[in-house]
């Protein structure tokens, strides 16, 4: 637990300078590019991160799951990798489809589908999860830390000089790519540092060959990360196609201030899933400890921002996106919501129930997704905030439920144990 708490310290101090970090790029994107220009800007970064979520697989977790034994991570790493490399290839094909028929659905001009397509081709090849992994495998969260500081420091910096050389659309969409560049870069580079990284393992059949639930772990992983994509980026997505760029921006503003409380929930989920693969006795005390803590947390930022939300939102964004305020607070109750159940998805995943953890969330992402059209007419962007509020609350709902069964398996299976004939003496 002392490791635990030593690792989320790490992750939340990251959280933090990314927090400020973005606060400045958001500050100079909403206020140079305006409501519709930066509504654009929203759906370009949102097409690109839900191609990336859709291909990407969560190759870190396979890192930590299969490369914590006695022969390392060499044939996890190569797996990864491999499936990386699929990832770029098969989100290639899903980018140009998406851009060709972005008009028929996004309120796009024609002039920035060229730079839309060549953001995504940028967010496929800066996918990091593999060296991420690598990295929390050997418990080294303050290098992975000091790694991804090179995200939001770029992004900032970048902010600023398209402010000044660019102030477009395309000016803050390329800071964007040069952060999601040089991040991955620079984690490849301290994960080689840290452990070898062998070429030569590169292969989809060697972990499936000794694992025979592997494929069934992977397509579970990626599918509950597509579904992560959906409830968020894709939301954007059609909450733009819907309502226009205008809401689209908006809605990404209350969205990213609101719902912060869903990157902390990112946050402990990363940290903790390795801690719940190594102690798996502990696990279901260690999980429940920390959505009690989360509990808490989550009712103390869903206050800041009732009370706070207000200032706070015009102070960065400006007046423009004053009508966003409750908006924004829904989305932090939801955030809060995420919190809570954070450890427990991960609690499923590290006890190979990953695929239960995707049906959990499947269907109230789904249904937020398919009522989003009416939420909008009936309430605009807060009707949109309450479609992400009810999926998120039931998706926590049932993981709470799966944990009760986990541990009535688990109570179950104890008394056979203690009844097994004692071991003859030596």
């Amino acid at each position: 637990m002392r490791r635990l708490m030593q690792n989320i310290g790490w992750l939340l101090g990251g959280r933090g300078f990314n927090a400020v970090m973005s606060l400045v790029y958001l500050a100079l994107a909403t206020r140079t590019l305006g409501l519709d220009g930066f509504g654009h800007f929203a759906i370009i970064v949102a097409l690109g991160q839900t191609v990336t979520g859709l291909a990407n697989f969560q190759t870190w977790q396979f890192v930590v799951r299969w490369g914590a034994g006695e022969d390392g991570p060499g044939e996890a790493t190569g797996f990864a990798i491999a499936l990386d490399i699929f990832s770029v290839a098969m989100g290639t094909v899903l980018a140009a489809v998406l851009v060709a028929t972005a008009q028929l659905w996004l309120p796009l001009p024609d002039e920035l589908l060229p730079i839309t397509f060549a953001f995504c081709i940028i967010s496929l090849l800066a996918i990091r999860t593999t060296p991420t992994g690598l990295l929390r495998l050997r418990f080294k969260y303050g290098k992975a830390t000091a790694a991804e500081a090179v995200q939001p420091a770029i992004r900032a910096a970048g902010a600023i000089l398209a402010w000044l050389l660019m102030p477009t659309v395309i000016g803050f969409v390329l800071a964007w790519a040069a952060a999601e560049l040089a991040v991955a870069v620079t984690l490849w580079i301290v994960a080689a540092r840290q452990e070898k990284i062998d070429l030569s393992q590169i292969s989809l059949r060697r972990i499936p060959r000794d694992h025979s639930d592997a494929w069934r772990f992977v397509w579970s992983t990626n599918l509950t990360g597509s579904l992560t994509i959906a409830g968020k980026q894709v939301m954007i997505l059609l909450v733009g196609s819907i309502g226009g760029e205008a809401l689209a921006g908006g809605f990404r503003v209350a969205s990213q201030l609101g719902q912060a409380l869903v990157q902390l929930a990112q946050t402990v989920s990363k940290a903790i899933y390795p801690e719940l693969v190594h102690a798996k006795d502990e696990a279901l005390a260690m999980a429940r400890r920390m959505a009690n803590i989360a509990l808490i947390g989550g009712i103390m930022a869903v206050l800041v921002a009732l009370f706070a939300g207000r200032w706070g939102l015009e102070l960065i964004a400006g007046d423009e996106f004053r009508g966003f305020y409750w908006a924004m607070v829904i989305l932090a109750i939801a955030g809060a919501a995420e919190l809570v159940g954070a450890s427990l998805e991960s609690l499923l995943v590290s006890a190979g129930k990953a695929h239960t953890a995707f049906a959990v969330r499947a269907d109230p992402t789904v249904l937020a997704l398919i009522l989003l059209e009416v939420a909008i007419d009936w309430n605009g962007a807060k009707g949109a905030a309450f479609a992400v509020l009810g999926s998120s609350a039931l998706a926590v709902i049932g993981f709470y439920v799966a944990m009760l069964n986990l541990q009535q398996i688990q109570i179950t299976v104890a008394p056979r144990k203690a009844d097994d004939p004692p071991q003859p003496a030596s």
